[in-house]
């Protein structure tokens, strides 16, 4: 968090003021990023490692040919000085031309190597990247819903965006041509010391004072390019949460608030750039001013002592390449070095998200019990004694027990937060109990493979999410080859085929992101043809018909209780208008079942259910003579 200027403390002080700044109020509405771990580069490495195996071949050819090149580069200034000392002897100008001909083709030979060398390591790493991509994606799928409610959705796309693009960028520049660089480097040495060990010393005195920079350097880059991961996490999530809210944002006149906002945690990013940049520039000043000192000294020893008459011109003139050539892949090793340091903290944070271990559905538990357990003949699905809470100690529910028999209709009722929903997440395995079972089917959901358990199910949630594509592809959602028989015999039991057969284009209608291009009643309509065409053994209904007009809401109570017949169903009601028909009336208050029977029973009881029913109708009827 940024911290307060003297002036803003002194405001802060003052009778009235603010106690936060406009940074911190917006900045306290995210969750704050998890301390990441002291980063290794070998640790990080070395989980990057299963996403490179596959590619060992390219990243093996790609080394080779960097070799190669870096000891044609090595023998370019043996050449040079050859040239110049023997041009002065009696056959020298053709030794001269000859050896400038060699140079030419070992220069040749060197680019031509460059093309074929970097195409193999950007293969490599766009292909090991584009896995571990994968890799991410496939993992949060895996992770219970109860992740997904503490995480922002911009800083998990974050993760499988802008933190795999920094690895990605380790290839795509070049930064792993730093093997070559040291294969270049110790070739140099050895060069050097062939020619004049003296004239060495001059450029290995400037070696410690480079060491010590570049390590006081590395933390804070790996320390900026951290908070720069931060800050993007940030970012992204907060403009995911603006654009969804879109609407809301302008309905309130939020606009000039939100720019504020997101004005601060773009001016953190900001700083948090600067800082890197900053520690870049000054690493590779310092070496170009080293590099620019140790030539300057060798000049000046030579042309200063008795030395120039011992070591000749060509000698000479090599040490100066060779210099210049040992500080270039310094140079380059501090540019890749940043570049890595980007890298390691991108791969530092997706392996902290992969260390998540709440898995959806333990493969090896459902292994172990799947053909072990034994179908209930009679019971569809049970709780019993269920205790579960979203938050450490804030319980959802409390002691529930369900039973419902194959084929039996049964609605869940209450107010709002008494626990109606949960109980359907539940049984889908979105979340774990705490205490207590939930089964279906007469097994444990949580010895059921995932896809078998949810599986049995089709849920009409009242907020429907539609995925970009047709309306065809959207109610056949989760199949891979769209069935266009049973998407229309599903359109057809809830009298909706001809609604969807006058859009322009049918069934093959666009459907835009969320669904945003339909209006909600027909959002509603697709869930509820999408129920039908998977036609589960269970179907939930999350107050299903809320979204619909009086009219379609008719047409559709038909359609589903049509539907329903020979299968279960768990139907979860505001509208107790909706719900009179069902076998079996569950109620709900605080977390607690505090009746069940049906709409006749409950209300001759003049329990809870009555006073919500009385409630409810005597707000319908007063709406009703008032209009």
């Amino acid at each position: 968090m940024t911290a307060l200027t003297p002036q803003a403390k002194a405001n802060s002080a003052s009778p009235g003021a603010k106690e936060k700044t406009r940074a911190e109020r917006a900045l306290a509405r995210f969750h704050e990023e998890d301390r990441l771990r002291e980063g290794y580069d070998l640790r990080i490495l070395r989980g990057l490692w299963p996403f490179l195996r596959p590619y060992t071949k390219y990243l093996v050819a790609s080394i080779v040919l960097l070799v190669v090149a870096s000891a044609l580069a090595i023998i370019r200034p043996m050449v040079t000085r050859h040239a110049f000392d023997t041009f002065d002897q009696a056959n020298g100008r053709a030794i001269f031309f000859r050896d400038g001909f060699v140079l030419i083709a070992i220069m040749v030979v060197e680019r031509a190597i460059d093309f074929p060398q970097f195409i193999l390591m950007q293969l490599a790493g766009a292909r090991a990247m584009g896995d571990l991509r994968e890799h991410v994606f496939r993992f949060l799928h895996t992770r219970r819903l109860g992740f997904f409610d503490r995480t922002p959705v911009g800083r998990l796309v974050t993760r499988v965006t802008n933190d795999v693009d920094a690895i990605n960028e380790m290839f795509a520049s070049g930064a792993l041509n730093a093997v070559g660089d040291l294969v270049k480097l110790v070739g140099i040495v050895g060069a050097m010391l062939v020619l004049d060990w003296r004239l060495s010393l001059i450029a290995f005195a400037a070696v410690p004072p480079v060491a010590i920079l570049v390590n006081w350097t590395r933390r804070r880059i790996r320390d900026a390019f951290r908070e720069i991961r931060s800050k993007t996490a940030r970012m992204n999530a907060y403009l995911n949460e603006q654009i969804s809210g879109m609407a809301v944002v302008q309905a309130y006149a939020r606009e000039e608030q939100s720019a504020a906002e997101f004005d601060d945690i773009n001016e953190a990013y900001r700083q948090a750039n600067n800082r890197s940049i900053v520690f870049d520039a000054t690493l590779d000043a310092a070496i170009e001013m080293v590099a620019s000192l140790c030539v300057a000294a060798m000049l000046w020893y030579f042309g200063g002592t008795a030395l120039r008459a011992r070591v000749s011109f060509g000698t000479l003139f090599a040490f100066v390449q060779y210099i210049d050539m040992f500080f270039v892949p310094i140079r380059d090793l501090s540019a890749r070095f940043t570049l890595l340091q980007s890298a390691m903290a991108g791969a530092e944070r997706i392996f902290q998200l992969l260390d998540n271990n709440e898995e959806d559905a333990p493969a090896a538990v459902e292994r172990a019990n799947a053909a072990s357990a034994q179908d209930d003949a009679g019971a569809a699905f049970e709780l019993e004694h269920v205790l579960f809470e979203y938050k450490p100690d804030i319980p959802i529910l409390r002691d529930v027990s369900i039973r419902a028999a194959k084929g039996e209709k049964i609605a869940l009722v209450g107010a709002t937060g008494a626990g109606k929903t949960t109980v359907a997440s539940l049984l889908l395995r979105l979340y774990d109990v705490k205490e207590g079972s939930v089964r279906v089917s007469g097994r444990d959901v949580r010895t059921i493979a995932r896809d078998e358990l949810r599986r049995q199910f089709a849920v009409v949630p009242q907020e429907v999410f539609l995925f970009p594509g047709t309306v065809a592809s959207n109610i056949a959602a989760g199949d891979t080859e769209v069935d266009r028989t049973r998407v229309v015999r599903a359109l057809e039991r809830i009298g909706a085929l001809d609604l969807f057969e006058r859009r322009e284009g049918g069934l093959d209608a666009k459907v835009e992101e969320r669904g945003s291009n339909f209006s909600a009643g027909e959002r509603q309509l697709i869930a509820f043809a999408r129920a039908l065409y998977r036609d589960p053994p269970i179907l939930v209904l999350d107050e299903a018909t809320a979204n619909v007009d009086s009219d379609t809401e008719s047409r559709l109570q038909k359609a589903v209780w049509a539907a329903m017949q020979g299968r279960t169903a768990l139907i979860i009601a505001h509208r107790l208008s909706t719900i009179r028909a069902v076998d079996r009336i569950v109620v709900f208050h605080k977390g607690r079942v505090v009746e069940q029977g049906s709409h006749e029973a409950l209300l001759a009881a003049g329990g809870a259910y009555a006073k919500l029913y009385q409630l409810q109708f005597s707000r319908t009827e007063g709406a009703a003579a008032a209009e």
